[in-house]
């Protein structure tokens, strides 16, 4: 595959978009099998900084523009068999649903749901959750009951996504940032992730932490609060605080991500989330 030659396609069915469902259009098809097969990926690390390709997000928005809605149901290569019938067609999309587990070595159960566009490395468990186009999950994480990976996010190898997690998709504008959380990372029960925020490598965060682009993360390790925004640094454990600020109508409480702690960097990534957990008691 010759990227640079894709991303001159693409661009120019940007400029004209009228010639998408025409053969034209099949550099978009072509960007989409990429992203299933994970040869391709919105964002990237370079080894400095994560950079985020607005190309293949236009592919993907032109891949609505170029489908049209029509039910989406399992391929069975038995169309009588049990398993076929009990889950018929039931869904009515642009998108079909993502086929190539076996393949990719990944465990999906049922319930669990990944688009068409979507990438799950080897080893990844996808619970009875869903993962939207242009996400790429890595090897060996796990997508546990009821998250969600939305559409374009970056998650690391080895990351554990609990019951309930919300990780923010974002299309548009083309050259935002995808919300990324890096390798190892842990985020708790019900945590919300959107706008671009990125997760450091091995951090932890514990149970209804919520965080914005904006919202303060403060750490409060040292003698003095540090505020951060957009960005949780490796290793750290985090928990849902508040911080006051004052209003016309008076002062109250808004919310913020606490960094409270560090795992530590001597001990295997499970015992250190275990001692993270017990030492600054966080609930996962």
């Amino acid at each position: 595959m010759d990227v640079s030659e894709l991303q001159t396609r693409i661009e120019a069915l940007v400029a004209d978009p009228s010639t998408v469902r025409s053969k034209k259009g099949k550099a978009v098809d072509e960007v989409i099998a990429a992203l299933d097969e994970g040869q391709l990926r919105v964002a990237e690390f370079d080894g400095a900084s994560w950079i985020t390709h607005a190309w293949i997000k236009h592919a993907i928005l032109l891949y609505f523009a170029r489908m049209d809605s029509e039910h989406v149901g399992p391929d069975c290569a038995q169309k009588n068999a049990p398993a076929c019938r009990e889950f018929s067609p039931t869904y009515y999309d642009k998108v079909p649903t993502k086929r190539n587990y076996k393949k990719l070595g990944v465990r999906c159960v049922p319930g669990g749901i990944a688009r068409y566009g979507s990438f799950l490395g080897r080893g990844a468990i996808l619970m009875p959750g869903f993962v939207n186009i242009g996400a790429y999950v890595d090897e060996g994480s796990m997508v546990d009951t009821w998250a969600t990976v939305g559409s374009c996010a970056q998650i690391g190898k080895n990351v554990h996504l609990a019951g309930g997690v919300g990780i923010g998709g974002v299309l548009e504008p083309a050259q935002a940032s995808p919300v990324i959380v890096e390798d190892g990372a842990f985020i708790g029960s019900r945590c919300i992730v959107v706008e671009g925020v990125r997760i450091g490598t091995g951090a932890v965060l514990g149970a209804g932490t919520v965080i914005t682009g904006s919202t303060a993360i403060v750490d409060v390790r040292g003698g003095e609060p540090r505020i951060m925004r957009g960005y949780v640094e490796p290793r750290s454990v985090v928990i849902p605080g508040t911080m006051p600020k004052s209003f016309p109508a008076g002062e109250y409480g808004v919310p913020v991500a606490l960094v409270i702690g560090s795992r530590s960097e001597s001990t295997d990534m499970k015992t250190s989330l275990n001692a993270a957990l017990r030492d600054y008691e966080v609930a996962v």
